[in-house]
């Protein structure tokens, strides 16, 4: 179809659309996405048509935005790789490292990058590498152990972050530092440890010349490569060990041929690694790689699923140890345990083989920070999706749809709302933030299992979950209580909606349905039923004022809906029957007066009711229930009197 046949609406969506497009693809400043509707205006166009380049405007600026964001993280990312990279093939330690202090000035956008190592002969510490120092006086210091703001990093084996240097007592100052800082200008300092095992060895700053506030991310990624620095200088030592053990045992040629397997093999692995860092290979595909080098079986092993003994004695010592016939060493980073490598059978293990297993760890935990940083992402994307549904922020069905596809979620299915919340009283604010964290990050997986949403709101989890056939929305909600418990190891209870479907056509049913969800949730506290599921058909007539639409209907087709359809088919008259029993009393006597019928066949039909109702028909709950149903039946307009 040519574009003077297509809608008018088409074309004017594609012509309002059409001038971010292009600034979006030749990465135009943010500045340059006013002028279209500057100029818009400048020609005097219709209201409508401004407003439209305004909503296009905004949407091409958040696209921006993503963009930006996900081209930060993969620079980030890479030159993580390429340090890795560097390491693995680690010739000259002072340009590894010089290498690393550039990348992290550069990615966190300071003034100046240092990097300071401890002289333990001489008890204290010097400047090893600067990047976008101009002071002399800066670029030779040499501090006292526990003197600045990197004593008092080296001390605590913490990063310390300070907004304005001179200002802040929280470390010692010293005319010697304060001077030569006062030189280079500096106002906001950085600084992270360099760690090999449990010591530091030094510290990694990042700087700027005007006061400044670091984020968590930017200081998580300057660990990352202090991290790799303190690897880079512990693998220079460790080389330099090797040269040395070569040169003592280079006058025993049979010790040389007994050792040049394990070293080919160390580079081996190293080349391995390296190239799976580049490829993006997984943490299986490295165990993969070690077990082929040492001829073993290597194992990869989440927390928890190892010796704990084993784990922390690795974890302190920064080496693997020996754990009856096999040997265990911690995956970790920043100080957070994220598994071990576990190298099975193998009880006389080389010391350089040794060595390789740590190495494998080292990549293992990048690995997995980086899949950590996608998943995250990911996570973040599915949970603004669902905050601008329960908004009503975003009211294009098309775009909505787009970005539901992007995640793998079909927003026109049937799907159902479901407001997730602990049920437990921390002992305290930290405990209760980790404990919603674990909720979060639990019912985040389940959403990108399912191919649903999920976001974190009202002091709890909503979900947005696809309605799989042959389920209620009773059903889902009982088994994501379940499933959300077993994964925080705490009550969960769990409220849905009734069944919700064209989600991107009809954005506001879902803040109808949150609220109908979070109604059933203060419905299971309020009964005493904390750590269920449950919907409002599941409340009985209490289901019809938590129903977001009032499905009365179905309330009544629950509760006498077989007494109904026992009439219609055989001609009976039980419906009558019953509104007379219940009006006298629940006495057969007094009703068979009323209905001019024998005792007998009073005794008959509600015999014949029990067998349809179940034979709790009487209890004092189902009566109320059945006697609300027979009125409303009454005043239905198509109700048989």
């Amino acid at each position: 179809m040519s574009r003077d046949h297509l809608p008018s609406a088409e074309r004017s969506a594609d012509s309002v659309e059409a001038p971010f497009l292009e600034l979006l693809a030749r990465g135009a400043t943010a500045d340059a996405y006013e002028q279209p509707v500057l100029l818009a205006r400048a020609e005097g166009l219709p209201a409508d048509r401004v407003a439209a380049l305004e909503q296009a405007k905004l949407l091409a600026l958040r696209v921006r935005t993503e963009i930006e964001g996900r081209r930060r993280r993969e620079a980030e990312l890479s030159a993580l790789f390429e340090t890795a990279h560097d390491l693995a093939g680690l010739r000259d330690l002072d340009a590894v490292l010089q290498a690393i202090v550039q990348r992290a000035r550069s990615l966190l956008g300071t003034d100046v990058a240092y990097l300071s190592l401890n002289d333990t002969a001489k008890g204290d510490t010097y400047m090893r590498v600067t990047e976008g120092s101009v002071a002399a006086r800066f670029q030779q210091l040499r501090l006292g152990m526990g003197e600045g703001l990197g004593g008092l990093v080296a001390q605590t084996a913490r990063p310390y972050v300070t907004d304005d240097y001179f200002k802040d007592e929280r470390f010692q100052h010293t005319r010697t530092i304060d001077a030569g800082v006062r030189d280079e200008g500096l106002v906001a300092i950085l600084g992270v440890p360099l760690m090999i095992g449990p010591q530091v060895i030094g510290v990694l700053f990042a700087a700027d010349r005007r006061a400044r506030v670091f984020e968590r991310e930017q200081i998580a990624l300057l660990g990352s490569f202090a991290a790799l620095a303190a690897a880079a200088i512990d693998t220079a030592n460790a080389l330099a060990d090797t040269r040395s053990a070569l040169d003592r045992l280079g006058r025993a040629n049979d010790i040389i041929r007994d050792r040049s397997g394990v070293i080919e093999r160390a580079s081996d692995v190293h080349d391995r690694l390296a190239e799976l860092v580049l490829r993006g290979g997984g943490v299986h595909d490295v165990a993969a790689a070690v077990s082929e080098v040492l001829d073993g079986t290597v194992e990869f092993a989440e927390p928890g699923a190892t010796p704990a003994t084993a784990v922390e004695a690795a974890r302190t010592d920064g080496h693997a140890v020996r754990h009856g016939d096999d040997w265990v060493t911690a995956v970790a980073a920043g100080g957070e345990l994220l598994g071990a490598l576990v190298l099975r059978g193998h009880p006389g293990l080389d010391p350089v083989d040794q060595r390789t297993l740590e190495r494998a760890a080292m990549v293992t935990s990048l690995l997995l920070l980086a899949r950590r940083s996608a998943s995250e992402a990911e996570q973040r994307v599915r949970g603004e999706l669902l905050d601008d549904l329960l908004d009503a922020r975003d009211r294009d069905p098309r775009l909505l749809r787009e970005r539901a596809a992007r995640l793998h979620a079909d927003l026109d299915g049937l799907h159902v709302v479901l407001a997730a919340r602990l049920d437990v009283t921390a002992a305290d604010a930290d405990q209760e933030a980790s404990a919603r964290r674990r909720l979060w990050s639990a019912a985040s997986h389940l959403a990108t299992t399912r191919h649903g949403l999920a976001a974190a709101r009202d002091g709890g989890t909503v979900l947005l979950l696809p309605l799989g056939p042959g389920d209620t929305a009773t059903t889902l909600a009982r088994r994501t209580a379940n499933h959300l418990g077993t994964a925080v190891h705490e009550a969960v209870s769990v409220g849905a909606s009734a069944p919700v479907d064209r989600l991107a056509s009809r954005p506001e049913a879902v803040a109808s349905a949150y609220a109908e969800g979070r109604r059933c949730l203060e419905a299971l506290r309020m009964l005493g039923r904390a750590g269920g599921g449950a919907a409002a058909e599941d409340f009985g007539f209490l289901g019809l004022l938590l129903a977001g639409d009032r499905d009365i209907s179905g309330f009544v087709d629950r509760t006498i809906g077989g007494v109904v359809a026992y009439d219609e088919r055989r001609g009976t008259d039980l419906l009558h029957t019953l509104d007379a029993y219940f009006a006298s009393g629940m006495s057969p006597a007094r009703t068979k007066d009323a209905l001019h019928v024998h005792v007998n066949t009073v005794a008959q039909r509600l015999e014949r009711v029990g067998r349809l109702l179940g034979d709790d028909w009487q209890s004092p709950a189902r009566t109320l229930e059945i006697q609300l149903a027979l009125r409303l039946h009454r005043l239905s307009s198509d109700a048989p009197r």
